[in-house]
């Protein structure tokens, strides 16, 4: 069993309004204790655990009390199923569950890949208790998938291309089995080195990739939890999301947060990410319709028919709206970063974050 946790990392069960929560923090801080609270939500296949440098470097600070929570479905949640047909609902529900049981009134937080997609939800659905935004490597404000078009149009009414069937099986079967090797080119250990960092940019300490990886085997699998059901369709690529399930989450028909744009008060929001990221990219090596378009995935209709999703550009565009309408983001790409600057590059990863935090929420101008 590999020892998870970095020397100063303790781990928290909290009692919520919707279940049982487990919470990272510091060791020695209590989760309900005093500071401003600064929430770090993971991203799919993966845990609290890829946060424990980040929670770190923020205690040294003896400013912000920082936690980071595991997602319904991923550590040591209970695995509940997720509702699909309620967008990722289900996850910002049970933040909010998390902040009224710290007794918070306003949280900053920090969100990555999908988790990034639930900070957005929880800011669209609880604005005034949020103290800032932090997006790391964020998904598009449109989804994952089956969307065309800086304002993230769909390219078919069921959003065919994006959902469940958009999962490797083959990694899903390895995630499902707890593989821990690198034999094969879709065990969770090498999609780490390949595909959430850029290649050799890992620690170098051996037991945080070990950490990873049994974070990333806690994933649950089946059609409640990862990847969730499939449709069946006659549209390119055959497949559209189904009601139940991680990947169904984030699909269009069920998912859009660039409502953020209309929203007041509007907190500062950081982006952050790496410039050799493939997971989130106008060229993403995930969306089937990239794929479809180096001949990965054939029948490919054509970039006129189904192009591949330009997720970076999307989400440019809304934060562009949302500081047009009077909020205020700032973007820092990280050179020869893949998916995960707060692993990659922990340090400038931080020095980023304490900069945002540190700016006032009523910051009036544009920080980019």
């Amino acid at each position: 069993m590999v020892d998870v946790l970095l020397p100063g990392v303790t781990a928290s069960r909290l009692e919520t309004a919707r279940g049982e929560q487990s919470v990272l923090h510091p060791t020695g801080m209590d989760p309900a204790g005093p500071g401003e609270a600064v929430l770090f939500v993971h991203g799919n296949v993966s845990s609290a655990v890829f946060w424990q440098q980040s929670l770190l470097a923020l205690v040294e600070t003896r400013r912000y009390r920082a936690l980071a929570v595991d997602l319904r479905g991923y550590g040591d949640a209970e695995p509940l199923p997720v509702d699909a047909t309620r967008g990722v609902r289900d996850w910002s529900d049970d933040v909010a569950a998390l902040v009224d049981t710290l007794g918070l009134d306003r949280v900053h937080l920090v969100g990555w890949s999908m988790g990034a997609g639930v900070v957005l939800q929880y800011l669209l659905d609880h604005p005034a208790r949020v103290a800032s935004v932090a997006l790391v490597a964020p998904i598009s404000p449109y989804g994952f998938g089956g969307t065309v078009g800086a304002e993230g149009v769909r390219v078919h009414p069921d959003a065919a291309g994006s959902g469940g069937g958009a999962a490797n099986p083959e990694f899903v079967a390895a995630l499902a089995a707890g593989d821990t090797t690198a034999d094969s080119p879709v065990s969770p250990r090498a999609v780490l080195r390949s595909f959430y960092v850029a290649p050799g940019s890992l620690p170098l300490d051996p037991r945080l990739e070990d950490a990873f990886v049994a974070s990333m085997n806690t994933t649950r699998t089946g059609d409640d939890h990862y990847p969730g059901d499939v449709v069946a369709v006659d549209a390119w690529p055959g497949v559209a999301p189904g009601a139940r399930g991680v990947l169904n989450t984030m699909a269009p028909t069920v998912f859009d947060v660039s409502g953020i744009v209309d929203l007041a008060p509007k907190p500062p929001v950081l982006w952050i990410r790496g410039d050799a990221d493939q997971i989130v990219s106008d060229t993403s090596v995930f969306d089937l319709a990239f794929l479809g378009s180096v001949g990965a995935v054939p029948g490919w209709p054509g970039a006129e028919t189904f192009a591949p999703q330009p997720m970076v550009t999307q989400t440019r565009s809304v934060l562009d709206r949302y500081a047009a309408t009077g909020g205020a983001y700032r973007e820092v790409v990280l050179p020869d970063v893949g998916h995960s600057p707060h692993v990659e590059r922990p340090h400038e990863f931080a020095v980023a974050l304490l900069e945002h935090l540190d700016v006032p929420a009523e910051a009036p101008a544009n920080l980019t």
